[in-house]
């Protein structure tokens, strides 16, 4: 995967963030996103992002199974394997209308799942960058991406004097991968952490220790 660099800015406050972002956009640099620890109304208009078109997607997809029971059926009953049920004609629509609408409804719904996971990155195994690890707890996170003529310092001087509370650079993968992450990344792989634990767990032998001892 190819990396990039990148100009992270962190927001503390939804107020501060919109003019923030109209602020960049207008400077022309290119946010690559902004996450944040809830839904913000309105934040994907201010970034210019344009309407979803999964339903469209879904309509295309419950077409496509439409066609297929409508397809296979008439198939089966009329060429493949005719059967002669009390005169009536073997094309009989309205008794196939259960069978087209559970596949109308089955290829739609299972398109519309895949093709979201596909725009959202979204499957077992895949991985992402982290550009904070407080990005989805108190935290509005603005990741901008460098070109070959961008200046990191004065881009994160214009990020500070727009409200940016923290900021730094960083180099990442521009998309998703397979696999685990880096040891840095992994969660729970902190040195205090790994510390508290031996602690405790060499308490726990002192202390059975003490218990054998007095015995």
């Amino acid at each position: 995967m190819a990396q990039k660099k990148f100009v992270v800015g962190c927001f503390d406050e939804e107020k501060v963030l919109f003019p923030a972002v109209k602020q960049v956009r207008t400077a022309g640099y290119k946010i690559k996103d902004v996450y944040t620890p809830f839904a913000v109304h309105g934040l994907d208009h201010a970034l210019g992002m344009r309407e979803t078109s999964l339903h469209t997607a879904g309509f295309i997809y419950g077409i496509t199974g439409t066609a297929t029971a409508v397809s296979a059926i008439s198939w089966i009953f009329t060429k493949d394997w005719p059967l002669n049920i009390g005169g009536k004609p073997h094309f009989a629509l309205p008794a196939w209308v259960p069978i087209i609408f559970e596949l109308t409804v089955l290829f739609a719904a299972v398109g519309m799942v895949m093709t979201f996971c596909w725009l959202c990155q979204l499957a077992p195994g895949v991985k992402k960058h982290h550009f904070h690890k407080r990005a989805t707890d108190d935290l509005f996170v603005m990741a901008i991406e460098c070109t070959d003529t961008t200046n990191t310092d004065d881009l994160q001087a214009f990020l500070q004097s727009n409200g940016a509370i923290e900021l730094s650079v960083q180099v990442a993968e521009e998309g998703w991968w397979f696999g685990r992450y880096d040891n840095e990344n992994v969660p729970f792989q902190n040195k205090e952490i790994v510390a508290l634990i031996a602690y405790l767990q060499r308490l726990g032998t002192d202390i059975k220790a003490n218990k054998t001892a007095l015995k």
